[in-house]
């Protein structure tokens, strides 16, 4: 269970949580919001990350159950501790948690639709009928439609794909799509990839053409569904599967599972050999932990399995991108997929065409595919240009209207602004700031935006509360695309502030840091870390643990890169004498750099370097 630290201590941000914790009148909240806000902008220090230090929340974890799963497990009582506060209790839990095996899986044929979907397309492999794969344009969309084309060109079935141009098209697949592909003779079915949930128009169309449609999504779905053939989506309300947390690209290779086990019933792999799906994992884990969906369950096993791929001998467009990245095979973890992978990826179809992305997943020629990488660091170059552009357009929009800051959301809009980095910035934004935020691109008639959360906040939800005022909108509690005309930006400004405010709560405002424990830097040995990397990958659903150390002394430390402080710490109670590595990101170097802390919130790991291995602290909060 999370307690937290009673005694309100000195610092700013821990008195904000203690005053709102006991704010019982709406006129005491509004007071500490004010207080909150007033602090954020002493804190503003122009580029740095975060105005704000975060509330600690100490996971207490009951001691017997620690003790049972240390004995049960024969592990480090810190592996038992982080494991129980994960609510991983019995052996079994423990044991299907650390031994990832594809057996594990849930089984994907309760999904529903997906009988009906898979009958479809046996008949269309029968009938050499034309398939075509329409995916989106993100991480998620690329795999899982590459994820497809590869195994229907493995099996010699007739197929195509389409990823429509993210600032010309949009999102989703849409009636001109489908005006186009309704020729004679040239498409026979169309199974979407991590979209189609809302095309009700285009589904509509299709089936007038004679073209049937097979949706293979996860983004959340009204209880009226499109009329295609199957709707293939575990959050729709009468889908029983409890596969809801399952990345796009994580339903689309459930619909190869189910398709692959009924052609083995109808004997379809008596002339050719039958595809092992495991080797598909690797696009798995690049969708799933670059949807930032939870890690766990299913998507925990596909990411690991498809990790181990990536480490040994994976596709050669993935390798050709880890050379690009400067990543060596065999160290990568979720983090690179999630913060140098997955952004080059993502560059294609922010920057041009996703296609390019698609070409390097399904490249067959090293060479090739070097080009490629080379290319999609290009376009990520440009990428982190644009958005360091927006970024400071809008922090000295914020010095010049601090006003914008005691709202408790972040909508700004501008006409030059590039679409197609929207998404990240408001990420950023809601990282430094702490609050929804939705940045939108003005255009002649037509606006679009990207909308991001913090936990506290159902996006979804609270766009569903002004949906009078917009054209379309579709995502996620965290994330959400959304599209309006210019006459209702201040509307929807409105509306959105007012839907966020009748929701938020002081204590939302401020952010969060778990901590599972404290951990004394004399406990931390090689044994500890290897079974902290056995509880990877980290990701949402479940973080990397994050410990507690007090009275830390700085024996040295230097700055490297911009503003990134590399330290040999050591504690006062350690009469040992005992120091660690550390490195603590973004530091402001604004400000003078501390000797000592009362207090360091730290992650624990190996840092490996021309094939040695070091233990290192990551400082997290201090």
């Amino acid at each position: 269970m999370e307690n937290i630290l009673q005694n309100p201590p000195a610092d700013h941000h821990s008195i904000i949580h203690y005053s709102i914790s006991r704010a019982s009148s709406e006129a005491s909240k509004n007071a500490v919001f004010s207080f909150a806000n007033r602090n954020l902008k002493s804190l503003n220090h122009r580029g740095q990350p975060a105005l704000m230090q975060k509330t600690w929340h100490i996971r207490q974890p009951d001691p017997e159950s620690v003790k049972r799963l240390r004995r049960t497990l024969n592990c480090h009582p810190i592996t038992a501790a982080v494991l129980i506060n994960r609510q991983i209790h019995s052996e079994k839990e423990a044991s299907d948690f650390l031994n990832v095996s594809l057996n594990n899986i849930r089984s994907p044929f309760s999904l529903k639709d997906m009988e009906t979907a898979v009958r479809r397309i046996y008949a269309a492999i029968k009938g050499n009928q034309n398939i075509l794969i329409f995916g989106d344009y993100d991480v998620d969309g690329v795999t899982a439609t590459a994820l497809l084309v590869d195994f229907f060109r493995d099996i010699g079935a007739n197929v195509s794909y389409y990823i429509p141009h993210r600032l010309r098209e949009g999102y989703g697949l849409q009636a001109n799509h489908i005006n186009h592909l309704a020729q004679p003779n040239e498409i026979d079915l169309i199974i979407t990839a991590d979209c189609g949930s809302a095309n009700f128009e285009a589904a509509a169309i299709a089936r007038n053409c004679g073209i049937d449609v097979i949706i293979t999504d996860h983004h959340n779905i009204s209880a009226k569904i499109p009329p295609a053939t199957a709707v293939i989506n575990p959050k729709r309300q009468d889908c029983t599967a409890g596969l809801d947390q399952l990345a796009g690209v994580g339903v689309a290779f459930s619909l190869l599972i189910c398709l692959r086990k009924f052609l083995r019933d109808e004997h379809f792999w008596r002339d050719q050999p039958e595809p092992n799906l495991k080797n598909s994992c690797d696009l798995v884990a690049l969708g799933t932990i670059a949807d930032i969906v939870p890690l766990v369950h299913e998507n925990r096993i596909y990411s690991k399995t498809g990790l181990e791929l990536i480490n040994a001998n994976g596709r050669i467009g993935i390798t050709a991108l880890l050379e690009a990245a400067g990543i060596s095979k065999g160290t990568v973890d979720a983090d690179d997929i999630a913060f140098r992978l997955a952004p080059r990826l993502n560059a294609a179809g922010r920057m041009e065409h996703a296609s390019t992305a698609m070409e390097l997943l399904t490249a067959t020629d090293i060479n090739h595919a070097r080009q490629i990488a080379a290319t999609l660091n290009g376009f990520n170059q440009t990428r982190q240009d644009l958005e360091r552009k927006i970024m400071d357009d809008i922090l000295s929009r914020l010095d010049e209207q601090p006003e914008l800051l005691e709202k408790k959301t972040l909508v700004l809009w501008d006409r030059q602004w590039h679409e197609g980095v929207l998404g990240i910035v408001a990420s950023r934004l809601v990282e430094k700031y702490y609050r929804p935020a939705v940045l939108i691109a003005v255009k002649a008639m037509h606006c679009k935006g990207s909308a991001r959360s913090i936990p506290e906040i159902n996006l979804y939800e609270r766009l569903l509360a002004c949906k009078d005022v917009l054209e379309n909108f579709g995502g996620h509690s965290m994330a959400a695309g959304l599209s309006l005309t210019r006459e209702n930006l201040k509307p929807f400004q409105r509306q959105f502030e007012q839907a966020v405010s009748q929701r938020i709560t002081p204590d939302d405002m401020v952010p969060k840091i778990f901590v599972d424990g404290e951990l004394e830097f004399t406990d931390i040995s090689e044994q500890l870390i290897d079974e902290l990397e056995s509880l990877a990958p980290f990701g949402a659903g479940n973080p990397e643990p994050i410990f507690m150390a007090r009275n830390v002394t700085v024996a040295s430390s230097k700055i490297v890169g911009r503003n990134h402080r590399r330290m040999v710490l050591t504690q006062k109670s350690n009469s040992a004498g005992k120091t660690i590595n550390a490195i603590h990101f973004n530091v402001d170097t604004g400000l003078p750099l501390k000797n000592s802390f009362d207090r360091i919130a730290f992650k624990v790991r190996w840092n490996r370097w021309n094939g040695i291995k070091t233990a290192q602290v990551v400082v997290e909060d201090a």
